[in-house]
């Protein structure tokens, strides 16, 4: 008996619906109508608020807590910050390796999740203890313990870093897992792809603004058990409507060919072992410059023995394939722009540190009986991004297409670009700024008073934490969206790394700089330029050093851009 309806009148139109390279929770073929798009992207990017929420209601106001309840110097907490920051955003290369090549996104995110909650939950007992430790009441017993101080502060350490690990596999396998919710292969899901990267920004700064307001607050004025306590709760908020959104999701499939570690790592090893090989064999040679576009042929030339064989063997799996040597070609073009973009990554690192110790020792009455945190100025740079935005995706980039006939107005590197240019005037203000603190507080004899309040608003330092701010919404997005683009696509989550990478190595050069530093301009009774007596310190002079390290790196930066080609057909 015959079916009705007929059963390829059903069919024709799935297979029209299908999603390629993707499957639903069951691991069958994903409908676009039923699947991904911005009802899956909503639930992702919900999640990204909570879990910046989480991550800066203990990043904003870390530097208060070094110096005040832990007792650290200005110079070692800001060190340990930076360190800190650098491991949260190497760990992610760690953690879309791990999801790329064995767990996949999905899992990874869970188990990254689960980790993080635990390292949260552990600092909130770290801070509650502390805390416990020096009330009256256990005055007796601390004396007793004699090292129970050392024995908090380490245990506060390693449930800090505990959260390092939960957001190094959480924070690319999230973005990247997001992204993939829109198929670039098709039209109108292309450019919604671009803008997520945008609206996902956008939910970052939106959570990371809301924490700056309220949970340094919270805790300066309340308690550090409840400031580091929320964030947790949040994060088990996070997880449940992650999981919530997992019949929705599209789920990429893994390649049934060599991971692309092995095939990149291959290229390398032949184009090394056939180093010595000379252009004697001139057919071979013609041979591999009609494989490869020429652009591709005369970069990275030596890159092009790896499809020269020793001896003359042509057999399969003997050389390597031209798509296989331009896919190390693209990797390796990733690697001057990678570099040349820790200038920013430097920058990047100051307005958690140096910028709120500037702010705590400002005028910051809003209304008698109410001072202003300072780490909550750092809503003013996520304000700033909030507000810009949607400004970028509706206004400007509708206009400059208009002009470029670029689907995303100007390309990824114009765009990454601007943002470094913003930062370096970003850095010149903060330095002039931070001159007209030190000139206030020898005007009104404040230079040996650390503690009295210097007659100056702190609302001196809103312009510069705004155009931090908007010099992110170029930068850090336009990172993003590069990276993402330009590797292999079973290497997105380590594409999204790569970004995080710029910010985290940029955080250890800014603990070295801040070492070195302090080690050269301190000592023998001099005050260094981080002196604990900001009075007396020079964060103006370390402002300006990061000037000229951010020209020198802008200037690179465009040396490389313009020489850089996109190895995607559809082109910024």
């Amino acid at each position: 008996m015959k079916k009705w309806p007929p059963q390829p009148t059903l069919e024709a139109p799935l297979l029209l619906d299908a999603v390629g390279g993707a499957v639903d929770y069951e691991g069958r073929p994903v409908l676009r109508s039923k699947s991904g798009g911005w009802r899956s992207a909503s639930f992702i990017i919900g999640v990204e608020v909570a879990e910046r929420f989480a991550y800066y209601g203990i990043s904003c106001n870390l530097i208060t807590y070094l110096t005040g309840p832990l007792g650290q110097s200005t110079a070692t907490a800001a060190e340990n910050i930076n360190a800190w920051s650098g491991m949260t955003l190497l760990l992610p290369l760690l953690g879309a390796f791990v999801a790329d090549s064995f767990l996949g996104r999905y899992r990874t995110i869970v188990i990254a999740s689960l980790i993080y909650i635990l390292g949260l939950g552990l600092l909130t007992l770290s801070a509650m203890l502390h805390s416990l430790s020096t009330s009256s009441d256990y005055l007796d017993t601390k004396i007793k313990l004699g090292s129970s101080n050392q024995v908090q502060e380490i245990f506060f350490f390693v449930s800090l870093y505990i959260v390092a690990v939960g957001q190094g596999g959480h924070k690319p396998c999230v973005q990247a897992f997001g992204a993939d919710q829109f198929d670039g292969h098709h039209p109108e899901e292309c450019k919604a792809k671009s803008s997520f990267f945008n609206w996902w920004y956008f939910g970052v700064c939106a959570g990371s603004t809301v924490t700056a307001m309220i949970m340094s607050y919270i805790q300066d004025n309340l308690s550090w058990g409840l400031g580091f306590g929320i964030p947790c709760i949040v994060m088990v908020f996070a997880l449940g409507v992650f999981l919530l959104g997992a019949r929705t999701y599209r789920y990429s499939m893994k390649g049934k060919g060599k991971s692309p570690f092995l095939r990149i790592g291959r290229v390398f090893v032949a184009a090394l072992r056939n180093w010595r090989t000379t252009p004697s064999a001139v057919a071979t040679e013609e041979e591999v410059g009609r494989a490869l576009p020429h652009h591709s042929y005369e970069q990275f030339k030596f890159l092009n023995k790896a499809l020269v064989s020793l001896d003359g063997s042509q057999e399969e799996g003997d050389l390597c394939t031209v798509n296989e040597v331009e896919e190390a070609k693209a990797a390796l073009r990733l690697v001057p722009i990678w570099a040349t973009t820790l200038g920013y990554g430097v920058v990047f690192a100051q307005t958690a540190t140096f910028f709120t110790k500037q702010g705590s020792t400002m005028d910051r009455k809003i209304f008698p009986g109410f001072d202003i945190p300072a780490a909550s100025l750092q809503a003013f740079g996520g304000l700033a991004m909030v507000l810009f935005i949607p400004v970028y995706d509706c206004i400007f980039v509708p206009i400059a297409r208009a002009f470029t006939r670029k689907s995303r107005g100007i390309t990824m590197l114009q765009r990454i670009g601007t943002g470094m240019f913003l930062s370096v005037i970003c850095m010149v203000l903060a330095a002039l700024t931070e001159m007209k603190r030190l000139k206030t507080a020898q005007e009104y004899g404040l230079v040996d008073l650390p503690n009295v309040t210097i007659p100056m608003s702190i609302w001196w330092l809103v312009p510069q934490y705004v155009l931090s701010g908007i010099a992110d919404v170029f930068t850090m997005v336009g990172l993003q969206e590069f990276f993402y683009d330009q590797v292999p696509v079973e290497l997105r989550s380590v594409g999204l790394a790569l970004y995080l990478c710029t910010v985290g190595v940029g955080s250890f050069i800014s603990s070295f700089l801040v070492s070195i530093i302090e080690e050269a301009t301190g000592g023998d009774g001099r005050d260094s330029w981080f002196a604990d007596n900001l009075n007396k310190a020079h964060l103006d002079y370390f402002y300006l050093v990061l000037t000229g390290i951010s020209v020198v790196a802008f200037s690179a930066y465009m040396y490389f851009a313009k020489s850089y080609t996109y190895n995607r057909q559809n082109r910024s």
